[in-house]
């Protein structure tokens, strides 16, 4: 029987295929975790599970956000859902 060498993630318990793999989502759940307390910490009574699903979306579409604060707002417009107009909904761990 082959040993398959998997890495888990100790945040929410994601399984990956690689290290790199492994760390970027590490390090994306670090961003979200760092933005949902910014929320938590300057928003007086905000929702914890709202904070934290709005602090991933920050994570996960960082670039656009960077672009966006550079002078090119208009990029926002790739992560709202045109037809209802409201935000994509963040999905699950993209992991193994």
């Amino acid at each position: 029987m082959p040993v398959i060498a998997m890495w888990k993630c100790d945040r929410d318990g994601s399984m990956f295929d690689s290290k790199k793999e492994a760390d970027a989502y590490d390090k994306l759940l670090e961003l979200g975790e760092q933005f949902t307390a910014l929320l938590e910490n300057q928003i007086e009574g905000i929702d914890e599970a709202k904070a934290e699903d709005f602090g991933l979306l920050l994570a996960k579409n960082k670039e656009l956000i960077i672009q966006a604060c550079k002078g090119r707002p208009e990029v926002l417009g790739e992560i709202i859902n045109p037809s209802s107009n409201t935000v994509t909904p963040i999905g699950t761990a993209t992991g193994s």
